[in-house]
């Protein structure tokens, strides 16, 4: 799979751009939760106000404050009364809470204090704060104006129920005051932080309510501006999640392109033995089902396999600094994923190596029976081919409705832990809630951070449908890719010997397949001349096509030395020497396209000149002029809209058009009929004058003037010489001849 990724370099901008991008979605996706948890604790719970000390105080209220604070403590050096020269800090910040005519209202401002400063002035007010909020609470007032009426004597009571609380607190000496209140302070004191929170919070609000403050103005504000903030972060994640889905799209299919280009660079590289290694069905498969499979894992490797990372460690992070308390919940569905996934793993990870091998089996049979539906309707065997067809879908079909259904199950069970895990969650922090130590908002952030934590597991799980079978992908393509061509041109390579055009010399040659147990060919010796005709007869399985294919190497010699204008082929650029050599296979193969093309296929600046030359050579112009198009006809894919002999014609037209130094015809003339035979024989005996031509034949009719006969028989040299000699001294060669034609007719011919 590594292998594979390496490709990935040339992408390595975008791939950087998508990186970045994941981090700035993931940071903003983080963020969410802790605006949720402000918009509960503070928006809603506090009235907005964030502030942990009042920011501005009425002159009551202040004088107030100020008969709960130790002596050895002072607040007044912290704020300025409105009357006098403010800031502009401090304007904004009256401004902010009194409106424009702040100047006019009875108030102290909090002066532009630093982080130490506050955190002083908070200790020092906190409980101040938080008794002067008590008083204000009518039940706690009457409460207090009780214990002072029970305490002083009968003509005082009724002086003292008409004052308010405040009043005659601050008219006490401050032992007496502190005696009556230690009771409330000493609660104060015991309260957990988070409470205690709250009601400095709870106090604040009303500082402000009497300083004329519109507190539900505050609120609504904050709320509202808050809402904003989130809004923004979640455009940002929305149009950074695009863009990375845009990126990784892009990404992948470049890969795919890449590995495309290469695979198909590779196969043209490779000779008939690596074909013979790679069935044809299997390359398909190669080039795209399994690339696919690897460009659709690239499109979400990014997403998941990233963003899923830094998901789960920030939310981890975000969750001790939130509620650490709980986060042995998180811990509990992650094992519980694991669990899931690594069973379900090993169960479906077999199934997913065997999937690819029967897709292409699949492909094998569906090509060999399109390939051979003229010979299946021929021969009524379309039930059997269908039953052959079904037998290889349908265990195609279970495999996959077997993984599918494994893998089918995970995600049912990963909705039941994340369920499971955010009821757990509820049910313990409603307790922490309801014991005052965790505030609502902080238990709602924390289900969010489990559930990014927990669905960044479930990302990552996924992925494991896709890894197995891409992973299983990219092992088939770098098969593709590292095998080496047994057919290969070396490393210090030859020229041609202008001195030996078109000399083609077989000295002692072997060939044999590979994991073959015997020789194919064995000890071949003969030379094919310039200007002469050399045929290449024999009985079927001699050897006669293999011979040919040794010239332009499809496959290499296995011992002896095939020659070629004097230089062993070995030692020779292969595209040079495929230059100088024509070769019309036994079958003929045309391309989609049209006529012209395919004459032309070997230079497509050729003159049209040219082109109607080499097939009026090869007898081709007869049916090419019927045609409405003429050489503008369309060609289908593989030829299948001509006959043989018109596909064969078109073939040696197209060889003809090269103008090699070297024919090669591997039985080329065998869809033709005998005047066509003849009168194409004869055209190309003009033709090729100064060329070396080797013909591989079956009808003895087709090279009875051949300058000389190579007979096989059973990949031996049997005989060599022409007809008249061969008819005379090769047992071999005269019952072949005899086969086919009448002795009267040899010796006409003769």
């Amino acid at each position: 799979m590594l292998k594979v990724l390496k490709n990935l370099k040339q992408s390595w901008t975008k791939i950087t751009v998508i990186v970045l991008l994941l981090c700035l979605q993931a940071a903003c996706d983080l963020e969410l939760p802790n605006y949720t948890s402000k918009i509960v604790n503070i928006g809603i719970q506090s009235g907005g106000i964030e502030e942990t000390v009042p920011e501005v105080i009425s002159k009551e209220d202040f004088a107030t404050i100020q008969i709960f604070i130790e002596d050895d403590k002072n607040i007044t050096n912290y704020y300025n009364s409105v009357s006098d020269e403010l800031s502009q800090l401090e304007v904004e910040k009256a401004k902010k809470y009194l409106g424009n005519d702040y100047s006019n209202k009875p108030v102290y401002i909090l002066k532009d204090i630093n982080v130490e400063e506050e955190k002083d002035l908070k200790d020092i007010m906190i409980n101040p704060i938080i008794e002067l909020s008590s008083l204000k609470n009518e039940e706690t007032s009457n409460k207090i104006k009780e214990q002072i009426l029970s305490s002083v004597p009968a003509e005082q009571k009724q002086y003292i129920e008409n004052k308010d609380l405040i009043t005659l607190l601050k008219q006490m000496p401050q032992e007496q005051l502190k005696g009556m209140l230690q009771q409330y302070t000493s609660k104060i004191t015991e309260m957990p932080d988070s409470i205690k929170e709250q009601s400095v919070i709870s106090g604040i609000k009303t500082i402000y309510k009497s300083a004329g403050i519109d507190t539900d103005k505050l609120q609504n504000n904050y709320i509202f501006i808050t809402g904003l903030k989130m809004l923004g972060i979640a455009l940002i994640s929305m149009i950074s999640a695009v863009s990375i889905m845009l990126c990784s799209s892009q990404v992948s299919a470049k890969l795919g392109k890449t590995l495309r280009e290469k695979v198909f660079s590779k196969v043209l590289t490779f000779s008939n033995t690596e074909f013979t290694k790679f069935s044809t069905a299997s390359l398909i498969t190669r080039s795209t089902n399994d690339i696919q499979q690897i460009q659709m894992l690239i499109a979400m490797l990014f997403r998941v396999l990233v963003y899923a990372p830094i998901i789960a460690v920030g939310g981890l992070l975000k969750v001790f600094e939130t509620e650490s308390s709980m986060a042995w919940v998180i811990g509990l569905a992650i094992f519980a994923i694991l669990l899931v996934v690594g069973t379900l793993f090993a169960i479906a990870m077999p199934r997913f190596k065997k999937l690819q091998t029967l897709v292409d089996k699949l492909n094998q049979v569906s090509r060999e029976i399109l390939t051979g539906l003229s010979v299946i309707r021929a021969f009524n065997k379309e039930k059997t081919e269908e039953k052959r067809f079904d037998d290889a879908n349908s265990v195609l079909m279970r495999v996959n409705i077997f993984v599918d259904r494994t893998m089918s199950i995970m995600m049912p069970l990963m909705m039941m832990i994340m369920n499971g895990a955010s009821v757990l969650v509820i049910w313990v922090g409603s307790r922490g809630v309801d014991a005052g130590t965790m505030q609502v908002g902080d238990m709602m952030a924390f289900i969010q951070y489990m559930m990014q934590i927990v669905i960044s597991f479930i990302m990552i799980s996924a992925m494991s449908i896709m890894i197995p079978r891409a992973s299983v992908s990219a092992n088939r393509i770098n098969e593709v890719l590292e095998t080496d061509p047994i057919v290969k041109d070396k490393k210090q390579t030859r020229k041609l010997d202008i001195t030996k055009k078109g000399l083609v010399e077989f000295k002692n040659v072997s060939f044999r397949y590979p994991d073959a147990d015997t020789e194919i060919l064995e000890d071949i010796n003969f030379i094919a001349e310039p200007g002469k005709t050399t045929a290449i007869i024999g009985s079927t399985g001699s050897g006669k096509s293999t011979i040919v294919n040794l010239i332009p190497r499809f496959y290499d010699v296995t011992g002896g030395e095939l020659r070629i204008d004097g230089v062993n082929i070995k030692d020779l650029p292969q595209r040079e020497l495929r230059n100088i050599v024509g070769f019309v296979p036994q079958k003929g193969v045309l391309f989609s396209g049209t006529i012209e093309s395919n004459i032309k296929y070997s230079d497509d600046n050729m003159s049209d000149e040219k082109m109607k030359l080499a097939a009026e050579i090869a007898q081709a112009t007869e049916f090419i002029n019927s045609k409405d198009k003429k050489y503008d006809s369309e060609i289908a894919q593989g030829g299948t809209n001509v006959s043989g002999g018109q596909k064969q014609r078109l073939s040696i037209a197209r060889a003809i058009a090269k103008d090699p130094e070297i024919f090669v015809f591997d039985d080329s003339f065998s869809a033709l009929d005998f005047k066509t035979d003849k009168t194409l024989r004869e055209a190309l005996k003009e033709k090729t004058k100064n060329k070396t031509v080797i013909i591989v034949a079956q009808r003895i009719s087709t090279i009875l003037n051949a300058d000389q006969i190579v007979v096989l028989e059973e990949g031996k040299v049997a005989g060599i010489g022409t007809h008249e000699e061969l008819m005379k001294t090769n047992e071999v060669y005269k019952q072949i001849a005899l086969s086919q034609l009448s002795e009267k007719e040899l010796g006409g011919e003769a």
